[in-house]
């Protein structure tokens, strides 16, 4: 398990058995800072981020990193010094993203549930597309556009009925779906569009999911939209492909071939003279982060241990939330192993506050360290109060240098 997260994972490695982000040994940081503590690598994100646009430069995408994948302000300031816009999808997000320094004008505001203050904002704020879920919330906006007496870019999300073949609570593309609007109503809401002084339909967005590590369900996707724009007969400026790509959280290096959506996109972009934008967040920032975490007691039984660890599922919600699976690996490598099952367990008075059972790991004692892998989306950003307990910690390491991003929160800051 060791050899196989070290070979996928070259910035955050062991060296002299000790488990190190960068060049900053990670028994540093846990005599510095309280346990659990998000620790991020501020060149992988950047490496992520390179790989990203020069898998598509072909075609120079706009791309909008998912602000809820990773809402941090520092590490959206560090998105933005790449050139990434942002995918918003509340006013909060979209306030953070600005905060950041972000150009509006590489914004897009997604969400089946936009209020009228939230479009109010967006659309004073002249963000570059607001992507409607419903002909209400597109007859909300014209409304608000001709009280402003401006008009308003906005663009549909189309719900293609694709099976993305990934966990089902984060599909968003099939019928069943609460994203979108169907073809029908798509063609019915353009038509209206086209006659609205006060609306201007700019794109045809679409999203089918998340942690999506086969390039098929994007092919079905596109050959949708295609039929789509050819029955309408409409040269949209921009189609949104929403993100969705997978990372190789398992490290059994099964990866999501961007080669072959490349190809898959160009040949679309033949027929269609569009711009395209991406929405990705788990592929910028999924595998840029680790959260550390103390023993605080191991609970003995017949058959398997349980390792009760400092972190729960308030920190860190993904497996609770999905059963999603993260490797765990020990912060200190040793050669002595178990013979018993490990279940890592979080003190919360949950029975899903579990992260993983194994059968093979190396030998623990209370007060060792243990580091979840792949935490960078959906981690801090998911995080709660839940029991009245404080988040954790949030730092950035760039080569041996360590920045505190977000102190912990206090517990008088709570109550």
């Amino acid at each position: 398990m060791l050899l196989m997260y070290l070979k996928y994972q070259k910035k955050m490695k062991y060296i002299n058995n000790i488990f190190t982000v960068e060049k900053s040994r990670l028994t540093k940081v846990i005599e510095k800072f309280e346990t659990p503590i998000f620790c991020y690598s501020e060149k992988k994100i950047n490496e992520n981020i390179s790989n990203f646009k020069r898998s598509f430069k072909s075609f120079s995408p706009i791309i909008c990193f998912s602000t809820k994948s990773n809402c941090n302000l520092e590490i959206l300031k560090l998105i933005k010094r790449s050139g990434l816009g942002a995918d918003v999808v509340s006013k909060g997000e979209l306030m953070i993203a600005l905060k950041a320094g972000i150009n509006s004008k590489k914004i897009v505001f997604s969400g089946v549930g936009k209020t009228r203050s939230e479009l109010i904002y967006a659309i004073d704020k002249n963000i570059l597309l607001i992507n409607c879920e419903s002909k209400s919330e597109i007859l909300e906006i014209e409304s608000i556009a001709k009280s402003k007496n401006k008009k308003v870019n906005i663009g549909i999300r189309l719900n293609p009925n694709t099976d993305a073949k990934t966990i089902k609570q984060i599909s968003t593309g099939k019928k069943e779906n609460k994203f979108g609007v169907s073809e029908k109503t798509f063609i019915e809401v353009s038509k209206y569009i086209k006659n609205s002084k006060f609306l201007n339909l700019k794109c045809l967005s679409v999203h089918i999911g998340s942690q999506i590590l086969d390039h098929k369900p994007y092919q079905k996707m596109l050959n949708v939209i295609d039929k789509l724009i050819k029955k309408i007969n409409f040269n949209f400026e921009y189609i949104d492909l929403g993100g969705g790509m997978g990372i190789d959280y398992n490290k059994d290096n099964k990866k999501f071939n961007y080669k072959k959506y490349n190809q898959i996109i160009k040949k679309f972009l033949k027929k269609h003279k569009s711009k395209i934008v991406f929405e990705p967040g788990r592929s910028i920032i999924g595998d840029t982060a680790i959260l550390i975490s103390k023993i605080i007691y191991i609970k003995e039984n017949s058959k398997k241990d349980f390792i009760i660890m400092d972190a729960a599922m308030n920190d860190f919600m993904r497996p609770a939330l999905y059963g999603a699976k993260h490797k765990i690996i020990p912060l200190k490598k040793t050669n002595k192993m178990t013979k018993k099952s490990y279940d890592f367990v979080g003190p919360i008075c949950e029975t899903t506050d579990k992260f993983l059972t194994t059968n093979k790991f190396q030998k623990l004692n209370e007060k060792d360290y243990i580091i979840i892998c792949d935490v960078g989306a959906y981690g801090s950003s998911l995080s709660s109060n839940y029991n009245i307990r404080p988040k954790p910690a949030e730092i950035l390491i760039k080569g041996s240098k360590i920045s505190v991003i977000k102190k912990r929160q206090k517990l008088k800051e709570i109550i």
